[in-house]
């Protein structure tokens, strides 16, 4: 993978299953896969963690009146361990429906480990993107994962 683009990483007080379950598992990702000021577009999540398998997600943005849609296949998955997957990013509905293979397109791993508390999650984005653009991509991460802590606060605690 070349070019990284940034990473965020952090330490839930919660078991590695849970952890994992929250990133694989599409009804625990249309949960809690946003910023924690916008939601998930319901039904527009797919997780299928296997090599080759989709991944999908669009997100309203009400503010700025659109809606941000996510889409890639896994490329590599070590349960409880590793995901890689292609990510593209559209605004138009129909792109989404489409999953145009060839879009541009960046590549994410997120990385999993037990942790004496807890489980660790770390967030790494490759691709090309504006320098100015990096770190409002970081912090918009940074609220997904304050998201993540949210549903995890919710559902596994």
């Amino acid at each position: 993978m070349n070019n990284h683009l940034y990473l965020v990483e952090r330490e839930y007080p919660v078991n590695l299953e849970t952890l994992w379950t929250a990133w694989v598992d599409a009804s625990a990702l249309e949960d809690w896969y946003h910023p924690t000021d916008l939601a998930v577009l319901p039904g527009s999540v797919t997780s299928d963690a296997t090599v080759g398998g989709w991944w999908t997600v669009a997100v309203a943005v009400p503010a700025f009146g659109f809606n941000a849609y996510f889409f890639g296949r896994y490329t590599e998955v070590e349960s409880h361990r590793r995901l890689v997957h292609n990510l593209s990013y559209t605004q138009d509905a129909d792109e989404f429906a489409a999953r145009d293979e060839d879009a541009p397109r960046h590549v994410v791993a997120v990385d999993f480990e037990p942790r004496a508390d807890g489980a660790w999650v770390r967030f790494s984005q490759y691709g090309e993107m504006p320098a100015e653009q990096v770190p409002q991509t970081k912090a918009g991460m940074e609220s997904y994962f304050d998201s993540l802590d949210e549903f995890l606060s919710r559902t596994a605690r």
